[in-house]
């Protein structure tokens, strides 16, 4: 298979790879192994951005480049449920044949249940005025 540019170099030396661990990390993982792609996202969230980001991920060098490429976008962005990036824009700048875009569904669902866990954190997060009513409060 022959890969663009963006691609062999996220692919070769990818950047951004790990786990975070800590205040404020969510994480958010899809796929599996057994089926060919497994990927997991752990961002850093400060009050409505995005601090850092790290992935593990298992697959074709399409999913390890996306992934990589993702998480190094990550430091200071708006915490958003959505990619930074629509699928069809990643689709164009990964040169990602049409068979593969399973496998970028499996990195959008990674990223969106990590995304998920921090917005959903932040709007029932205790504050400094105290809980908010949707905390359980056993």
């Amino acid at each position: 298979m022959i890969y663009n540019e963006l691609t062999r170099r996220y692919f070769e030396s990818p950047t951004h790879v790990g786990e975070l661990s800590g205040a404020g990390v969510f994480s958010g993982e899809a796929g599996s192994r057994d089926q060919g792609v497994w990927v997991r996202f752990d961002l850093q969230a400060g009050t409505g951005t995005l601090l850092t980001a790290r992935f593990l991920a298992f697959g074709c060098p399409h999913t390890i480049a996306i992934a990589s490429w993702l998480a190094s976008l990550a430091a200071g962005k708006p915490l958003d449920a959505a990619l930074p990036e629509s699928i069809s824009d990643l689709r164009a700048r990964f040169a990602l044949p049409v068979e593969k875009m399973g496998r970028l569904l499996v990195i959008e669902d990674a990223w969106l249940a990590a995304a998920t866990a921090a917005i959903d954190y932040r709007h029932c997060a205790p504050t400094s005025e105290g809980p908010l009513s949707s905390v359980n409060q056993d």
